[in-house]
């Protein structure tokens, strides 16, 4: 089966809300290419083989609304086209959004699984030193991302501050009480270079809960007024899918399908029954496995389910649908038989263009990716204004700030889509593109 091009379809994504506002040829070609791709080789040493060559890369898409923004994944199969279509989306979900941040990814080439922990904080070091002429506060603010974690953020942020202190004025200063404060003042900015590190590290409350909650803000907003026992699917069982799934079901939605990379469980009677997330994890936890994790109400029990693929779940009729697992798993193919009457886009990238013109036409509402899951980086946006300011929010605060941010982006979005009369996804790219191209 021939691989989709995710980069090419962020740019027919482009090129649609650009037939609403007909950019010139100039501004356009701008959009269609990262401003920046840094390529490093670095060695590392090993356990036991001596020093190794390791391959790290960074793309810096855009930085017209403030310093790049986006994560770092470690994997042994680096899709640079993929890695660029996700630096263009952070790119537009910054600006849909409306916070004064840019779009960036990268990572390295490496299977993590086969490091030692040693192995795999050296790694993590070098590619810092690699790359921090590029990166810093106000230049490019990484994340974690697939296969990181806020652990891995803190060695960098670590390394990243031992090499700016060094190479500063600072690294000669005296114990002079002034220059002690100017340095505890540098250092408390220079956490601003990476974010989703451990909130004693200079961490965000909040954080860890942000991209499922800022979809769950979302949902509420589309539907005005709170709705109960409508029925829920989420493909996906990660971080995401989980807070997503578990909000939903405290607030009156029925759970009746989850599912991971290996497979999916549903309801028997998706008429009265819903999973419990947080029953399911735990049961996943222990058993290793989603498929035997059958647990409605406060009981995990083999009658209350059964196994589903990831494929049938996406089809199951059910109110909701949400894809909160990998990209393009709604296609041309499948497309005409989605039976939700709503799609909320917890992953990135998981509709293409071919299936947003299908689901348009039987009028089902898609939220799109760039606008539900925009959580995760309004709260990294936060955690960076902490660290600048030498502060630390409650998580109250947090999660107000969130909702404020991500509700008035869908009221944007929504009224965008009404005056232009087009779907939401168009109408978040024009309202973006629109943000990324003024005054530039």
């Amino acid at each position: 089966m021939m691989k989709i091009n995710t980069f090419k379809n962020g740019l027919r994504q482009l090129d649609k809300a650009n037939r609403v506002l007909k950019l010139s040829e100039f501004k356009m070609e701008r959009l269609r290419k990262p401003e920046k791709i840094v390529s490093v080789y670095f060695p590392v040493e090993m356990d036991r083989e001596g020093k190794k060559i390791f391959h790290g890369y960074r793309v810096q898409y855009s930085n017209v609304r403030g310093p790049y923004k986006g994560g770092i994944r470690f994997h042994h199969q680096v899709d640079m086209n993929e890695v660029m279509a996700l630096a263009f989306w952070m790119a537009i979900k910054c600006a849909v959004v409306n916070i004064p941040m840019g779009g960036g990814k990268g990572g390295i080439e490496v299977d993590p699984k086969k490091l030692s922990e040693a192995e795999l904080e050296r790694l993590s070091r070098a590619y810092v030193r690699a790359i921090a002429h590029d990166i810093g506060p106000n230049i490019d603010v990484p994340a974690p991302d697939v296969n990181t974690s806020p652990k891995i953020m803190a060695w960098m942020v670590d390394e990243y501050i031992k090499i700016k202190l060094k190479t500063s004025t600072f690294a000669e200063a005296s114990a002079d009480r002034q220059n002690s404060k100017l340095k505890t003042e540098e250092k408390n900015r220079l956490l601003g270079t990476f974010t989703g590190k451990p909130v004693e590290k200079g961490g965000s409350l909040g954080r860890t809960e942000a991209t499922g909650r800022g979809g769950f803000y979302v949902l509420q907003a589309l539907l005005e007024e709170q709705k109960t026992n409508m029925t829920v699917a989420v493909q996906g069982f990660g971080n995401v899918g989980y807070y997503i799934a578990k909000f939903l079901n405290e607030a009156g939605f029925r759970i009746v399908a989850l599912s991971d990379s290996k497979g999916g469980i549903v309801v028997n009677n998706m008429e009265k029954d819903s999973f419990n997330p947080e029953l399911v994890l735990s049961c996943k936890k222990e058993k290793g496995t989603l498929a035997s994790c059958y647990c409605v109400g406060s009981v995990c029990d083999l009658e209350n389910g059964r196994t589903i693929s990831n494929e049938e779940l996406l089809e199951l009729p059910v109110d909701i649908l949400v894809p909160a697992a990998l990209e393009n798993q709604i296609t041309g193919k499948n497309a005409a038989r989605i039976k939700a009457k709503i799609v909320l886009e917890m992953a990135n990238g998981p509709t293409t263009p071919e299936a947003d013109e299908i689901l348009h036409r039987k009028k089902i509402t898609v939220v799109p990716d760039v606008l539900s899951n925009s959580g995760g980086v309004t709260v990294s946006y936060f955690e960076w204004l902490q660290n600048l300011n030498n502060e630390q929010w409650s998580e109250e605060k947090v999660n107000q700030e969130l909702k404020k941010k991500v509700v008035s982006a869908f009221i944007d979005v929504f009224k965008e889509a009404k005056k232009q009369g087009t779907d939401m996804r168009t109408a978040a790219f024009v309202l973006a593109i629109r943000r990324l191209t003024e005054n530039h």
